[in-house]
């Protein structure tokens, strides 16, 4: 909730929109709806200026409670919007500076409701949000949403022109060895071909009864050429650097799908990937044959974070998908964005996969979780290396998820402002602390006001050891804790 007592603290940016709305309900303000119900949410307040220095201002409104009514009937007027996703404690008139105004708090639409639109046409009406203020969306971005909408994930689609012969079978060799070995005497295990990629999803029969390739199976198992039928702007990337991320840009290895030597399936470049990336991880594990056995968990949270970016990717959306390794951090990028909120993604529970049929036959070979565990788990472990903690990252035009895993702890900086603060190495246990207190701060940016539980949940730590960290903090003078027991809430200090 806003603290409206310290308006002037303040200033327009991608979840916060001031309107002067003296002369009644703006236009303007159905592009900002849409807008942050299909970007991160945020806040719309009419009766409120923005003056030269950016800090905002209240100004007397003759009639909130008709420009309640107005928007009201706005919002549900199929003719000006397509969905209403707001319930009656999003719009409130409150008080602020000695004046009436109208706060109005717009939610992150559910991927059901993507995308939001004004008008008619979601082509032409559909927006987002981003530094610059409100933008109207690409068809792309468009297209991506409604791709979104639907419950049967992408990767079920029967690919009905294709055949078996449309997969690589020296693909689909190594990946049934892998299972044997993992799962001896498995019932599918002596399958023929066709029936055993029926049975893991990567086959499935056509309106004739024909056993043909699923999206998941050619993504999985197809070759390159193949693939790129189906999906144009398909690609794999990875990049391996010598020197640190800060360093220099340019690779000094790579592995792409579309080199022509490899299959260029997801299957052969998790492998190849992984591979890659674990061999200079220092931590041990045991080898068995050609398969890892006694894992540690960061050797399975590696294998996690790699599998989740091929899982929730959408495939059909522009750009490809990017890991790079450098000495110092691995950054992996896939196109799509987030199907749920990212704080819910960092707490964990809650699943919602854009390509089911991956995760089974990831799962199959013992790579990822189903219970939409693997960010927390992957920050746990991070934690637990006293490694900088992972930041996961959603960009929009086009449509991109990154994670970035750092692979140092020696030395972290906080920005507070414009300013920089650097952590030094020698106590371990303070440095946590104050990584753990630069999320809050970020946090709290961000989310103007919220609860000691809301916080935890969203940096994905304890009840206990966030109001730790709470206290610190507003002893140190960096946030404000107002109201008492369950009702308490911090922000930042003015």
């Amino acid at each position: 909730m806003l603290d409206l007592a310290n308006l002037r603290q303040y200033k327009e940016n991608n979840r916060l929109e001031a309107k002067r709305a003296q002369g009644g309900l703006p236009h303007s303000i159905w592009e900002t709806y849409s807008a942050f119900a299909n970007t991160f949410g945020g806040y719309i307040l009419l009766g409120v200026i923005e003056n030269t220095d950016k800090s905002f201002s209240s100004v007397p409104l003759p009639d909130p409670e008709r420009l309640v009514a107005d928007f009201w009937n706005g919002v549900n007027n199929r003719a000006v919007t397509n969905v209403n996703i707001l319930s009656d404690q999003n719009v409130q008139i409150r008080e602020s500076e000695g004046n009436r105004i109208v706060v109005i708090e717009v939610p992150r639409a559910d991927r059901h409701d993507k995308p939001v639109y004004i008008g008619t046409d979601p082509f032409a009406g559909t927006y987002r949000r981003n530094g610059e203020g409100d933008y109207r969306c690409t068809r792309e971005e468009v297209l991506a949403m409604l791709r979104d909408q639907a419950d049967v994930t992408q990767d079920a689609r029967v690919m009905e022109a294709m055949t078996l012969e449309a997969l690589d079978r020296d693909t689909i060799r190594r990946y049934r060895q892998r299972m044997d070995n993992l799962r001896p005497g498995h019932v599918w295990s002596e399958l023929p071909t066709e029936e055993f990629l029926h049975r893991i999803g990567a086959m499935a029969r056509d309106a004739q009864g024909r056993l043909r390739p699923t999206a998941a199976g050619l993504l999985m198992f197809g070759h390159e050429y193949e693939i790129v039928r189906e999906f144009p702007h398909y690609f794999l990337d990875y990049q391996e650097h010598d020197r640190p991320a800060t360093a220099d840009e340019r690779w000094t290895d790579r592995i792409v799908s579309s080199s022509g030597d490899w299959s260029g399936n997801l299957c052969d470049f998790y492998f190849r990937v992984y591979n890659r990336i674990a061999q200079d991880i220092k931590v041990p594990f045991k080898l068995e044959g050609a398969d890892r056995i006694d894992d540690t968990p960061l050797h399975k949270a590696l294998r996690e974070a790699l599998a989740n970016a091929l899982i929730h990717a959408d495939y059909y959306d522009r750009r490809g998908l990017v890991v790079q390794k450098w000495p110092d951090c691995i950054r992996i990028t896939n196109p799509g964005a987030f199907r749920i909120n990212v704080q819910e993604a960092l707490v964990g529970g809650i699943s919602d996969p854009r390509n089911e049929s991956l995760i089974k036959m990831f799962n199959l070979i013992n790579v990822g979780e189903r219970a939409g565990s693997g960010l927390p788990s992957i920050r746990a472990v991070w934690q637990k290396q006293r490694w900088k903690t992972p930041e996961i990252t959603e960009s929009f035009g086009p449509d991109r998820t990154s994670l970035l895993l750092p692979l140092v702890s020696e030395k972290a900086a906080i920005k507070v402002g414009d300013k920089k603060v650097a952590i030094k190495s020698g106590d371990k246990s303070g440095r946590i602390a104050e990584q753990r207190k630069a999320e809050i701060l970020q946090y709290l940016t961000d989310t103007p006001q919220a609860t000691s539980s809301e916080i935890a949940r969203a940096i994905g730590l304890q009840a206990s050891g966030t109001r730790k960290y709470l206290a610190e903090l507003a002893a140190e003078g960096a946030i404000v804790a107002e109201g008492a027991n369950k009702g308490r809430r911090y922000r930042l200090k003015a």
